[in-house]
């Protein structure tokens, strides 16, 4: 049987020196560079006043009592659960009581929301402005250049991916250009980033992508212009419909039968 005739280009070994290598190095400095310009870029995080600090660990105590309501005694569960469902819906854990059943505040106007919104647009700009001007410079002198061959085979889905910038459609798959290297240091360089800056580092590009689309995951449980009392009467809700139902309940009798 014929073996198939093997694709090859015959290429200048310069290409590697003056595109691969210098894309390459190129990437790992703009990350390093990243980092440390989100780090000077970042302001300190204000400290929480105290009620607003009570504000969300209520609510916190209160998932948490439903998450783990299966490990404490009924008698335990049904205290916590009454003294819960009283303050929430009395309002006892609010930052400000008196403004109670008013419509939720604009987020433009709360300073707090300002400087998370602004801290957002310092990332953003870290991230974006770098990326914008690699893109430019690759465009500029390296668009079209077909700089290494993989050693594995692929399928004909990764020719997009493996082959920007080269409109040839006979090409095999396994030829990557200038443009594709490009894309590919820029979300595959993150074990790089560890070595060289520690776990964690702001010069990830996928990372800072995440945070920035879940940016209520740290400290603040409550988004701008969510209203508290509605998410605590709703938790309210939660604990009066939950049915309890104790892990150890006769431990005694199923471990006597098992033994």
């Amino acid at each position: 049987m014929a073996q198939p005739m093997e694709q090859s280009i015959h290429r200048d070994p310069a290409l590697f020196y003056w595109i691969l290598f210098p894309i390459t190095v190129v990437m790992i400095l703009t990350g390093v560079l990243r980092h440390y310009a989100t780090i000077l870029l970042a302001s300190t995080p204000k400290k929480l006043e105290l009620p607003a600090v009570r504000e969300q660990r209520s609510l916190l105590r209160g998932i948490n009592l439903r998450n783990n309501a299966h490990s404490i005694s009924p008698s335990a569960f049904a205290a916590r659960k009454n003294y819960m469902i009283s303050a929430y819906k009395e309002g006892a854990f609010l930052k400000d009581p008196d403004n109670r059943g008013k419509a939720a505040a604009n987020p433009m106007t709360d300073p707090a929301a300002m400087e998370g919104m602004m801290g957002m647009m310092k990332g953003n700009m870290a991230m974006m402005v770098p990326q914008t001007l690699i893109m430019g410079w690759i465009n500029a002198f390296f668009a079209g250049y077909v700089i290494m061959k993989l050693p594995f085979p692929l399928t004909l889905r990764f020719k997009s991916m493996l082959q920007s910038g080269v409109a040839t459609r006979d090409l095999d798959v396994r030829w990557v250009s200038s443009l594709s290297w490009y894309f590919l240091n820029l979300f595959g360089l993150q074990s790089v980033f560890i070595f060289i800056l520690g776990n964690d580092n702001a010069a990830n590009q996928m990372a800072q992508q995440m945070s920035q689309m879940n940016p209520g995951a740290g400290m603040n449980m409550f988004q701008p212009g969510q209203d508290p009392d509605r998410i605590f009467q709703s938790e309210a809700e939660n604990l009066v419909v939950l049915e309890h139902e104790y892990i150890l309940k006769g431990v005694e009798e199923r471990l006597l039968s098992s033994a």
